[in-house]
C-alpha cells in the first residue's frame, strides 16, 4: 500500500474493515501453514517429490523445482521457467507443504494453458508496477498546484493497481483449485489429509482478498478527497 498523507482524513474509516480483514488473514495464513506443517502425509513424500510428481503428469518435466531463502516465498517464475519452494516447504513431508507445493503447480500450468486472468495479469504489470509509483505523486502534484488534470491522472494510475489486485484472485483461487484437484487425482492425499490442505489455501486466499478490499478502499477514498479539493 503507498504512503498515504491523508492519514487523518475522515475517509480512513473506509479503511478499517480491510485493515482488520487483513490481520485476520495473515494471523489466519500463519496459525493454519503452523497447525497443519507438524502434520505428516501418510505416503511421506515431500513437497518437492510431490510437486515433481504433479509437474510431470502435466507433461511439465522440463520446469526445474528449485529452494528459495525465506518462509513461503514460494513462487512459479513464468520468464525461468522455474517453481521455486520455501526453505520450510521444500524439504518438508507435511499436509501444509503439500497444499503449498501444489498451488505453484497450479500457476506452473496456468502459464502452461494460457489460463485468461494470468495472461492478462502478466501483460499489464509493467503498466501497473510504473502506475503505482506514479500515482500518489500526482495526486499529491495535481492537489499542491489545484490541478484537475494530474490529481485525475494520479487516480487513473492507481486504477490499475486497483484492477491487478482484482484479477489476482480468480488466478490464485484457480491455482489453488488446480492443485488441490492433481493432489487428489493422482492419489497423493487421502480423504482426511485433503480437507487439511484445503484448509492452507483457503486461509492464503483470505490475504488476496484483503489486499483487493484494501486496494478498492484506498481508491475510494482518492475519489472522495480529490471530490472534495474540487469543492474548495
Amino acid at each position: 500500500m503507498f504512503f498515504d498523507p491523508f492519514m487523518f482524513h475522515w475517509s480512513v474509516i473506509l479503511l478499517i474493515p480491510a485493515l482488520i480483514l487483513s490481520i485476520y488473514a495473515q494471523n489466519k495464513v500463519s496459525s493454519t501453514f503452523n497447525k497443519y506443517s507438524k502434520i505428516p502425509n501418510k505416503k511421506g513424500l515431500t513437497a518437492y517429490e510431490v510437486a515433481r510428481i504433479l509437474l510431470d503428469s502435466k507433461g511439465l518435466s522440463d520446469i526445474p523445482i528449485l529452494p528459495v531463502a525465506g518462509e513461503l516465498t514460494d513462487h512459479y517464475d513464468p520468464v525461468e521457467k522455474r517453481l521455486g519452494l520455501s526453505e520450510v516447504v521444500y524439504g518438508s513431508n507435511s499436509v501444509a507443504a503439500l497444499g503449498v507445493a501444489a498451488h505453484e503447480v497450479g500457476h506452473a500450468i496456468q502459464h502452461l494453458e494460457g489460463y485468461t486472468p494470468i495472461v492478462i495479469r502478466n501483460s499489464i504489470f509493467p503498466l501497473v508496477s510504473f502506475g503505482n509509483y506514479m500515482s500518489m505523486p500526482l495526486f499529491l502534484i495535481g492537489i499542491f498546484i489545484h490541478s484537475p488534470l494530474f490529481v485525475k491522472l494520479g487516480i487513473i494510475f492507481f486504477s490499475f493497481y486497483v484492477f491487478f489486485s482484482i484479477i489476482t484472485l480468480p488466478v490464485e483461487i484457480d491455482a489453488s483449485m488446480r492443485g488441490l484437484r492433481l493432489l487428489r487425482e493422482n492419489g497423493l492425499l487421502d480423504d482426511e489429509e485433503y480437507p487439511l490442505a484445503k484448509e492452507v489455501l483457503t486461509a492464503a486466499a483470505l490475504t488476496y482478498i484483503a489486499a483487493a478490499l484494501m486496494a478498492v478502499m484506498n481508491l475510494i477514498r482518492l475519489l472522495i478527497i480529490s471530490q472534495q479539493v474540487d469543492d474548495d
